[in-house]
């Protein structure tokens, strides 16, 4: 495990957000997302999305195993990057989301947009289909 993430499990207030990309198979991009995306850290999301949003044909699972709050302004970074997504002939999708997370994405109707999976697995598996 890394050693700067797991210090982070032990902090008791809040966590600023950290992201990281990993590159499963040559086509698909896990953006793992850890502590809180929120306006003060919504930049970084929008610069790492823009990055990923570079290749011919973006295919991005968003991982939100460890983010343990969004808001609106965080939410807003994924529905601006889908009409590059969607231009492109790519797509993004959710994995390991929590409840409060899952039931936000429902509340907002991007569940009708964005497939939301389980687990990263499940993800990767479902964009072989």
């Amino acid at each position: 495990m890394d050693l700067a993430w797991a210090d982070l499990n032990q902090r008791q207030e809040a966590i600023p957000m950290q992201a990281k990309v990993t590159d499963h198979r040559s086509d698909i991009s896990v953006l793992e997302l850890r502590g809180e995306l929120d306006s003060d850290t919504a930049v970084q999301l929008h610069t790492m999305l823009a990055d990923l949003l570079e290749r011919p044909v973006p295919r991005i699972v968003v991982d939100l195993t460890d983010l343990k709050f969004c808001d609106s302004v965080g939410l807003s970074a994924f529905i601006t990057c889908k009409q590059v997504i969607d231009a492109r002939g790519g797509w993004l999708s959710f994995a390991g989301a929590n409840p409060f997370l899952v039931q936000l994405m429902e509340t907002v109707g991007l569940s009708r947009y964005f497939a939301i999976f389980p687990e990263v697995d499940d993800a990767i598996a479902a964009a072989q289909l």
